[in-house]
């Protein structure tokens, strides 16, 4: 199991099975529409909605602090009709960031992706693993799953003038 995930999920659940079973994948592994979803190196932001054809807002549902590393569990939903579409966890290491973008982040109104793409910052958006998941209660309800069998999602990274700032857990649901 991959150490970026279990420090992910280890901030917020005292055992990752609340969440899920995961499973470690190859793209390739991927059914066709999750491909898209998550095999690049792009902001999730972006491409959930590119994909859904509409904005998203975050919801935070729980965050930490530790010196200059914030972290939360979110939620992004289709501006549209309110649909979950993206479950996460991220880790951001604020001390790296411009003031400007850190209490942006802090203020809960805008996804992390939008937030980096309006500041222009020099980003890498790194993809690190993807993920079969056998949803736990947590994330059946969060998404609202229904009877779905699993879901997927990646770990990734991205790093800020060639410096690691956030680690992600991004678990996507197509919206019905």
């Amino acid at each position: 199991m991959s150490d970026l995930i279990s420090s992910l999920t280890d901030l917020f659940f005292a055992s990752r099975d609340e969440l899920g079973e995961f499973s470690l994948i190859e793209a390739s592994d991927l059914p066709t529409e999750y491909q898209s979803l998550l095999a690049h190196d792009d902001h999730m932001t972006v491409t959930v909605e590119a994909w859904h054809n509409s904005m998203v807002d975050v919801r935070v549902l729980e965050e930490h602090r530790d010196g200059d590393f914030y972290a939360r569990k979110i939620l992004l939903t289709l501006q549209r009709d309110g649909a979950p579409v993206q479950y996460g966890i991220m880790r951001i290491n604020l001390a790296n960031l411009p003031e400007i973008v850190r209490m942006e982040i802090e203020s809960q109104a805008l996804p992390l992706g939008r937030i980096m793409i309006r500041h222009h910052l020099l980003r890498e958006v790194e993809l690190c693993q993807l993920w079969r998941i056998t949803p736990g209660d947590e994330l059946r309800t969060k998404l609202q799953l229904g009877e779905e069998p699993c879901v997927y999602g990646r770990t990734a990274r991205i790093l800020v003038n060639g410096h690691p700032v956030v680690e992600l857990l991004e678990i996507v649901a197509i919206a019905k």
